[in-house]
């Protein structure tokens, strides 16, 4: 049993994670994964349809199609995970009010650094976690599955070929027509159309099937006749063959990289405005996730009839603001409109004032005076 000391005399143990943080904590990561999921699917989902598209154009392969879909779940994860723990925390807290459970906290004199102290046992742990995400797991991301893309789109000749469909391949050159596709993947009654500077060549076969070969991939035709010649002359050849093979041209091409694929050491090893300007992004990430449960907090306080989503509005709205924010001054950064400094300073400075303000708002000038000099209560 531990005694009640009077305060200046002998101040009692505290725990260090009460029972309100424990409250807090718990019903904050619940709300979080479901505001995070249904916001990472919706931004994926508008996403892989772009994807889809070239999937049914032969350009990415099944098994790509897949894995880019869980690298854009990661990247997307990242980049919103400040948004959802925003709206995570004006949920909570709101609820909190409508349920009188904040007002029960301040009868036991709990006041705001209470509720900043539950919030931020959260906030702290998610802000590593979330620069861990944008230094290293996004660019990592970014940069695999632009090279997945860029292998697929080489090998595109090769893929997408379906019974009972013309499949277009090398912006026209090759035209291929499968009657039907067997379980061995030996394509019946093959149409070839294969266009070769200004010659074209039209070839009918009975049997086609894809090989590897040491100098490339082939398409091996059986039992078919073969029609070459310059549309519009009457000089054309025509022959019958027992096998004939089709070389697809390979297109090598070396794979460009975007900023966001970039490791975070080389933008921090470089002088370049526009590598500057994408460190500077990833760093708001998770410094976003903290100023941004700093503005919850009051936000969540204004309106405390307002019931769960009473505040919801005015979150919108500051968020947007914020990523629209910048997202301009990282332009303004790049084409040297501002400092590089201000690109990061200025905007967070403005959303710390936000904060300052909206805890003024709620509690009074003197109040916020008084805490930051340390003489609050």
């Amino acid at each position: 049993m531990e005694a009640n000391w009077a305060k200046g005399y002998k101040i009692g143990r505290r725990k260090l994670v009460t029972v309100l943080d424990k409250m807090v904590s718990l019903d904050l990561i619940r709300t979080l994964l479901a505001v995070w999921s249904v916001i990472v699917v919706i931004i994926v989902s508008r996403q892989f349809i772009r994807i889809l598209d070239k999937a049914v154009e032969g350009q990415v392969s099944n098994q790509t199609l897949m894995i880019v879909l869980g690298l854009k779940t990661i990247i997307a994860s990242a980049a919103f995970l400040p948004a959802a723990l925003f709206m995570a925390v004006l949920m909570v807290l709101g609820r909190m009010y409508r349920d009188q459970e904040m007002s029960a906290v301040a009868s036991a004199g709990g006041g705001s650094g209470m509720v900043y102290r539950a919030i931020f046992l959260m906030v702290f742990p998610l802000s590593v976690f979330a620069a861990g995400l944008s230094f290293y797991v996004s660019p990592w991301a970014e940069a695999m599955m632009e090279d997945m893309l860029h292998q697929d789109k080489e090998s595109a000749d090769t893929r997408g070929v379906a019974a009972g469909k013309f499949s277009e391949y090398s912006q026209g050159d090759l035209v291929f027509y499968v009657e039907n596709i067997d379980d061995d993947k030996i394509m019946h009654q093959v149409f070839v159309q294969h266009r070769q500077g200004d010659r074209l060549a039209i070839i009918n076969a009975d049997v086609g099937t894809m090989k590897d070969l040491p100098d490339g991939r082939y398409v091996i035709l059986e039992n078919g006749e073969r029609v070459q010649g310059q549309p519009g002359s009457i000089n054309y050849v025509f022959e019958r063959f027992a096998e004939y093979a089709v070389r697809l041209e390979s297109k090598e091409s070396a794979t460009t990289f975007g900023k966001e694929s970039i490791s975070t050491n080389a933008l921090a090893g470089s002088d370049q405005i526009t590598d500057i300007a994408e460190l500077q992004r990833r760093i708001s990430i998770p410094l976003g996730i903290m100023l941004l449960s700093f503005i919850a907090v009051p936000l969540a306080q204004m309106s405390p009839r307002g019931g769960v989503y009473g505040n919801m509005l005015v979150g919108f709205l500051i968020y947007f603001s914020y990523g629209n924010l910048i997202r301009v001054s990282q332009s303004w950064v790049i084409s040297q409109t501002i400092p590089p400094w201000l690109g990061i300073v200025g905007v967070n400075t403005l959303l710390l004032l936000i904060g300052g303000i909206l805890l003024a708002r709620l509690y009074g000038w003197q109040w916020l005076i008084l805490k930051v000099r340390g003489k609050g209560i």
